[in-house]
């Protein structure tokens, strides 16, 4: 068995400047002094879950890309990733780098055989869970096309003939957006397509396509 200890990336973060990552670190340090793993220590203080960067997290990561980590310790999955697959997604980055992952409270740890397993079973539950709201969705979506409800953004209502009005007043595409509240990418379509304007108002999607009011 080799001599040189496993290269072990710490991984703490707290959301408010208030708090402290101390028992946090602790108990990681804990856990590594007792693996004989070499550690660094990575904290992100004031930064919230949800965030899906944050320059501790991503020096971590840094780090694991560059080969210079063999595991990653947190001590709960809601310091490390934003959602179970969130987690099974950097999981299996790390396993392609040859990295392990370590969750202390959810007793993850790849780096034992019923570590890995649970690991799997949790993967396999989140691409599971993925299927279900996917399907959820276009069953939805299906439903509401089915009783006749139209889908996507609402229409926006151009009045053509003001803003030609005001164009040929001397107002610039941007000054007339602005004075009709209206997108300058959307009023520059119209100007450039005048020619097939009708002469009265004309419903617009989001999207630029034209469509009779």
């Amino acid at each position: 068995m080799s001599s040189v200890p496993r290269r072990a990336a710490i991984y703490s973060r707290v959301s408010t400047t208030g708090q402290s990552a101390g028992n946090q670190l602790l108990a990681l340090r804990a856990f590594a002094t007792a693996r004989g793993w070499a550690v660094t220590e990575f904290v992100d203080e004031g930064q919230s879950g949800a965030k899906e960067r944050r320059p501790a997290l991503d020096a971590m990561l840094a780090a694991a890309r560059a080969r210079k980590v063999d595991v990653v310790a947190c001590v709960k999955l809601d310091r490390l990733a934003r959602s179970v697959h969130n987690l099974v997604a950097m999981a299996r980055e790390f396993e392609t780098l040859g990295v392990d992952t370590v969750v202390l409270d959810q007793a993850i740890d790849t780096t034992t055989p019923s570590g890995r397993l649970l690991f799997h079973v949790l993967a396999s539950v989140a691409e599971f869970e993925r299927d279900l709201i996917r399907d959820r969705v276009m069953a939805g979506l299906k439903r509401a096309r089915s009783q006749g409800k139209r889908l996507g953004p609402p229409r926006v209502e151009v009045d053509v003939p003001r803003a030609q009005a005001l164009l040929a007043e001397g107002l610039s595409l941007r000054a007339v957006s602005k004075t009709m509240g209206i997108k300058l990418t959307t009023l520059h379509r119209y100007v450039s397509t005048t020619n097939r304007a009708l002469a009265g108002t004309v419903s617009v999607a989001p999207s630029g396509r034209e469509v009779d009011a």
